[in-house]
């Protein structure tokens, strides 16, 4: 089965629910409506299918290697690599001033959803690269952004990003990589991290490596880390390559999945120190890695969405095929494809409704960025920033969360095949299980959604998104059709089952925090279902009105259809994590830390 991108799902999604024609408002987006969105994603879709797509087997079943201190890439990465940098897809949303097409994340994010379903482990090198572009246009000075981003959003140079450490995951404060100032003004960085994604590899001529690390008299603990870049290869004056940099890579890590993305360890400074530079000012370097962090958790969350549509579509295009006892409804006088029969329905359409709705879900934040960043007025700036971070770890964990779901319904829809490597449906579910890990695990977003966005302002703003839900219930209601009004009961259950637990959560972070932490990651899925679920409502009732106005009937009657099952089948989810939340609490501290 070759992969299909899902432009028309994609389209809907930027034209109704993330409103292109308000972005394309926006200033410096004035050409970028939908007909702009349709041309890129079909040119988009075209090089992912026949370029990219096909070297996901590949990379899989010939991962990168390392041999002397060097990464070999899959084959057939390097020439892809070379076809990508060429069609100019890696600075679709980056400045024309430095090269890039200047296009709103709003059509961006669609593409970065191609790219990653059709393959992540190749993927994954461009978004590093994007959250150092990002990095760097927000607090690189002038030198380094004439230096580094005309080449970086080209492609001609990738991106990483170097936070964790032995000793040193999450907890960036035990960071123990230290730079040392130089008469030049340069720095002189020493030190080992590891889980570095595309750390070395034969695919670009130069490696620009974001380093976290520590100056002699820095502040202890996360205060008093800086940011540095570390190239690969020092960078001369004209801009041509100059020597080697004292960075090296001593191994790459073997993987569950994804195993065509080179996970390096490298070693700074192991002959006499890596010549690193200062991104903004000493000490200051996690807010500004935070810029690559935040976007890279979003783009993780597009990671859940498309390894969901890619499992979705494999595992419809086997039930189609596979042959296996007759229809439970006689039906049919003898065996059937299994598509016909209810359970392998059900399990396709959990499948699919799990990936449409946090689909939308990515969509509509990535206009919230757009509005949050371009909007001329203060006010909605500021509204579209609070939505857009809010949204934040609902994309990041609950698209992901949901991709293990739905690649393992993938390879139980191929029953006994889909365990076997072959049929590769096992893929899908092994690359799918470091996305609720590497950027910030699951319950690192649920502790932001709880406490900077829940907490911090006593529940007001999670309740300003409920009171927006209840207004699209209302909508539906006036609708009046049987989907509409089954989905109107549902959606507002779910409301009042995230109100209950915003309010639980918000009273009591700080007497209880133990029991509203412990409510984390319920809190998160709950939440994250809720939108999705709206997201899909909103969906439903522009379908409605498509279909009336004679708009391509099939797509849109299966768009009801998958907002319905959605609505009856997974929003009902809500209640039990909302009692979970308020009710659960205690026992998850109760037990004795010997007894376990």
């Amino acid at each position: 089965m070759s992969f299909q991108a899902p432009v028309k799902d994609l389209l809907f999604n930027i034209e109704h629910l993330a409103r292109i024609d308000q972005v394309a408002k926006l200033p410096g987006f004035e050409e970028a409506g939908l007909e702009t969105a349709q041309a890129v994603l079909e040119e988009c879709a075209k090089f992912n299918e026949g370029v990219v797509a096909p070297l996901n087997v590949a990379g899989d079943k010939q991962p990168a290697t390392f041999a002397d201190g060097k990464v070999t890439t899959t084959p057939g990465f390097k020439e892809a690599y070379r076809q990508f940098t060429e069609g100019g897809w890696q600075g679709v949303q980056h400045p024309e001033a430095y090269g890039g097409q200047g296009l709103p994340k709003t059509i961006a994010a669609a593409c970065a959803e191609i790219l990653h379903s059709a393959n992540m482990s190749f993927a994954l090198c461009p978004m590093l690269t994007d959250g150092a572009i990002e990095a760097l246009l927000i607090a690189g000075c002038e030198k380094l952004k004439s230096t580094y981003l005309e080449k970086l959003v080209s492609g001609q140079w990738t991106g990483t990003m170097n936070l964790t450490e032995p000793q040193a995951g999450s907890d960036l404060a035990l960071i123990r990589s230290r730079a040392e100032r130089q008469a030049d003004g340069t720095y002189k960085v020493f030190g080992t991290k590891i889980f570095i994604t595309y750390g070395e590899h034969d695919m670009a001529e130069n490696l620009v490596h974001l380093v976290l690390a520590r100056l002699p008299d820095a502040p202890e603990g996360v205060k008093g880390i800086s940011l540095f870049i570390v190239p690969k290869f020092l960078v001369n004056a004209d801009g041509s390559l100059g020597q080697r940099n004292d960075v090296h890579c001593v191994s790459i890590e073997h993987k569950l999945g994804i195993k065509g993305s080179p996970t390096a360890v490298l070693q700074f400074g192991d002959h006499g120190g890596a010549v690193g530079y200062l991104v903004g000012e000493e000490n200051r370097g996690l807010e500004y890695m935070f810029i690559m962090m935040n976007a890279a958790r979003y783009a993780v969350g597009l990671e859940g969405v498309a390894i969901s549509g890619r499992a979705y579509q494999k595992a419809v295009a086997y039930a189609r095929e596979r042959v296996q006892s007759r229809p439970v409804d006689g039906s049919l006088p003898g065996s059937a494809p299994i598509i016909h029969h209810p359970d392998i329905r059900r399990m396709l359409m959990t499948m699919r409704a799990l990936t449409e709705g946090t689909r939308a879900t990515a969509s509509v934040a990535a206009a919230a960025y757009d509005t949050a960043h371009h909007s001329p007025d203060e006010a909605t700036r500021k509204q579209s920033q609070a939505f857009y971070e809010f949204l934040v770890p609902l994309v990041k964990g609950y698209s992901t969360e949901i991709s293990l779901e739905v690649t393992s319904l993938g390879v139980q829809v191929h029953g006994g095949m889909g365990f076997i490597e072959e049929t590769g449906a096992a893929q899908y579910y092994r690359d799918a299980r470091i996305l609720p890990i590497y950027e910030g695990t699951t319950a690192i977003q649920a502790n932001d959604l709880v406490g900077r966005k829940t907490a911090r302002d006593g529940g007001q703003f999670a309740k300003g998104v409920a009171a927006q839900i209840e207004a699209t219930e209302k909508e539906l209601l006036a609708s009046g059709s049987e989907a509409a009004k089954s989905t109107a009961k549902n959606l507002a259950a779910a409301r009042k089952a995230f109100l209950d637990a915003v309010e639980y959560v918000a009273t009591n972070a700080k007497p209880n925090p133990n029991g509203a932490y412990a409510a984390s990651v319920p809190y998160l899925m709950l939440t994250g279902n809720l939108v999705a679920g709206w997201q899909l409502a909103r969906a439903l009732l522009v379908a409605e009105k498509q279909l009336a106005a004679g708009q391509d009937a099939e797509f849109m009657k299966a768009k009801i259809a998958t907002a319905r099952f959605y609505a009856e089948h997974i929003l009902p989810r809500t209640s039990s994590l909302r009692d979970a939340i308020t009710g659960g609490a205690a026992s998850v501290m109760e037990m004795a830390l010997d007894s376990f």
